[in-house]
């Protein structure tokens, strides 16, 4: 009888979480919202160790800093502005966009700006001290980036912006789709004076293996999240309302 018990609390315990993975109710909704911004959040420190490494920001944030340079703003504002302004690119693209993609766009560059106001680490004072402040950055991001993709309510708009680029130029492979915007951002962020050095380079090669080797390491397959669209989330809020 215990067994019994035991067993279908187990399936109980199961069933929950399919559908709070699926987002089938506006409290699965509401918790997988939670779990984004908060990962988003500590995402948000592993990007402010990145820049505190002090050895030349990542490809995006080399952009984002050459706009704060330029315009005297604080870099979670120019975070803001580039990442709706890709956003704006994957709605004009016809991308899926979910509500977490809204929520990425404020809270990482948000979190650098109070990271940075607390000083939490002191900037890195040589190559080696940066290069391993780098990398913790780095391994803390995938693994938010893991938990964020968990919630199942959208990807970046960046990495959305990639999957619609990768997908008009069907005769270049993703990666070199990747390195080509990549390289655009760094450019232009250089150009307005962000900073460029070895950690940039460390940013754009080293990310994709730390992600997969963090991937792997929880058994995490990102292919196989279903990513709840905008209109979905939204239809199944209102439908919770009306039943209510």
């Amino acid at each position: 009888m215990h067994n019994l018990e035991r067993k279908m609390t187990r399936q109980e315990f199961a069933s929950k979480a399919k559908n709070l993975k699926k987002n089938r109710s506006t409290k699965a909704i509401g918790v997988n919202m939670i779990l984004a911004a908060l990962s988003l959040f500590v995402n948000g420190f592993g990007v402010y160790l990145t820049i505190a490494a002090n050895i030349g920001a990542g490809p995006w944030d080399v952009l984002n800093l050459g706009i704060s340079k330029q315009f005297g703003i604080l870099y979670g504002t120019a975070s803001v502005i580039v990442s709706y302004s890709i956003l704006g690119l994957d709605i004009g693209l016809k991308e899926p966009i979910g509500i977490a993609m809204f929520i990425d766009a404020v809270v990482v560059g948000k979190s650098v700006d109070f990271f940075n106001m607390l000083h939490v680490v002191t900037p890195g004072k040589s190559t080696i001290h940066g290069i391993l402040i780098m990398i913790l950055g780095l391994v803390i991001m995938a693994f938010t980036q893991y938990t964020y993709m968990s919630a199942s309510l959208g990807c970046g708009p960046r990495d959305t912006l990639l999957v619609a680029l990768t997908k008009r130029m069907k005769r270049i492979p993703i990666g070199a789709v990747s390195i080509g915007l990549l390289g655009t951002a760094t450019f232009i962020g250089w150009l307005l004076g962000g900073p460029v050095g070895i950690g940039t380079l460390i940013c754009a090669f080293a990310t994709g293996p730390i992600m997969q080797m963090v991937f792997k390491a929880v058994r995490f397959d990102a292919t196989k999240i279903h990513h709840q669209h905008l209109v979905e989330s939204l239809g199944t809020v209102l439908s919770s309302s009306c039943k209510n």
